[in-house]
């Protein structure tokens, strides 16, 4: 439906948007996402004919938009603001537009209420933007834009003025009435929660240039760019060369787990992205809290309740081995948190043999460290763990909320499915 073709715009020295290439499909919900600065509404400026761009094209289902003046185009756009005119009514503000293009009064009020319906207003019409919530004031502005029936509708920063909770709503609101109305609509946003919400397809932007293109779950699983795995969710960022039979080859932390994107070459440099909810983490060694001593019956029931938990295999090291028996029947999934694998915390270690080299004296595919801080929100733990040897601390996720405590030291493992190694641009 819409194709942006090699489309630039520079204001003075600084170039806004950097050739430019981008297709939308009819009934789309595309969002253009990225930090301020980055040029996506300067591109939705030139869509709606408020930009001129100093190369490149735009088409409507093959018909030039730029040649178009603003107001011949069939396209509407919601301002962040919303530009409610204060002094009329809800039903007036909506048939605004309707009532420029000279239609008849009669059509004009069908329409109307047909789009108040949609959008739940049909019982505000008589209310002026003062008397309304600030959820139903975004709603007064979508009615205006989609009742001219465009082809296209353009929404900048919609939901910014809103607070979280009535944000959430109107996240699944917007996404209601677009399958409804059956409208292409491109958003504007910087707020990649709000993005992964909405759109079908992302388009990142980053410094004028569109860094990558994809559904939300490809987009968040399978990063292209160092600057899109930093930028949409968190992430963990491993350095190093694109190992000759997958994953990455590092100095310290020797081959760690990852699945290479097509066009990442064994033996350049790359970068491994793995993020936090899939590392699985473990109990490192000795240092498992012991249990009481009243929980256990004797030395010997002790040590067995160890080998069972095989923590960590504790029997290479005597004095380990010692206290492990001490620590009893020590729950290690428990002290972990489980990650969401608490099952496979018993053979941890086997898990990872095949993962590659270790680090600071982990074993196969195992990195160690230690817990520096835990917050609990949203329902997750996150842990931010000091590997020795990684310049910053390893993010880890995990569901409810974690036993594990400051101090503790823990193995982190993850599947190489669950990793991506991707190119390390330098731009």
């Amino acid at each position: 439906m819409l194709k942006i073709d090699g489309v630039t715009r520079r204001f003075g020295d600084v170039t806004a948007l950097d050739g430019v290439s981008l297709e939308i499909g009819q009934g789309e919900f595309f969002a253009l996402l990225g930090p301020s600065g980055c040029g996506k509404t300067t591109l939705l400026r030139i869509i709606a004919g408020f930009e001129t761009p100093d190369s490149g094209t735009v088409t409507l289902d093959g018909d030039d938009l730029l040649a178009a003046p603003p107001n011949r185009r069939p396209i509407s756009l919601m301002f962040q603001s919303y530009a409610l005119f204060p002094h009329m009514t809800v039903a007036r503000n909506v048939a605004y537009g309707l009532e420029q293009e000279k239609l008849p009064r009669q059509g004009i009020r069908k329409r109307v209420g047909e789009v108040l319906e949609t959008v739940g207003l049909a019982e505000h019409g008589d209310r002026r933007p003062a008397q309304l919530s600030g959820g139903q004031r975004q709603r007064v502005a979508l009615a205006r834009s989609i009742v001219k029936r465009p082809r296209l509708l353009l929404l900048d920063e919609p939901l910014s003025a809103l607070d979280k909770k009535v944000r959430a709503d109107m996240q699944l609101e917007l996404k209601r009435l677009q399958h409804e109305v059956g409208i292409t609509f491109v958003v504007v946003t910087h707020d990649q929660e709000e993005a992964m919400s909405l759109a079908d397809r992302i388009a990142v932007f980053h410094n004028g240039r569109v860094c990558q293109v994809d559904e939300p779950v490809a987009l968040y699983e399978r990063p292209r760019t160092p600057f899109v795995a930093g930028f949409v969710g968190a992430s963990n960022l491993f350095e190093g060369t694109a190992g000759e039979g997958g994953g990455l080859s590092t100095g310290g932390f020797g081959v760690l787990p990852g699945t290479p994107l097509p066009d990442v070459a064994p033996g350049v440099e790359a970068l491994l992205c793995v993020r936090p909810e899939n590392i699985a983490l473990t109990d490192a060694d000795a240092d498992v809290p012991a249990a009481d001593a009243a929980e256990v019956a004797d030395a010997a029931d002790a040590a067995d309740a160890a080998d069972a938990a095989d923590v960590v295999d504790v029997a290479a090291d005597a004095d380990a081995a010692a206290d492990a028996a001490d620590a009893g029947d020590a729950d290690v999934a428990d002290v972990a948190g489980t990650a969401g694998r608490a099952g496979d915390s018993v053979g941890a270690s086997e898990a990872g043999a095949g993962a590659g080299g270790a680090g600071e004296g982990g074993g196969d595919g195992l990195l160690r460290g230690s817990v520096l801080d835990v917050s609990f929100y949203g329902g997750v733990s996150h842990l931010s763990i000091d590997v020795p040897g990684h310049p910053k601390p390893v993010l880890v996720a995990v569901q409810g909320a974690g036993a594990v405590r400051p101090g503790v030291k823990v193995r982190l493992d993850w599947d190489a499915s669950d990793a991506v190694v991707i190119p390390r641009d330098t731009r």
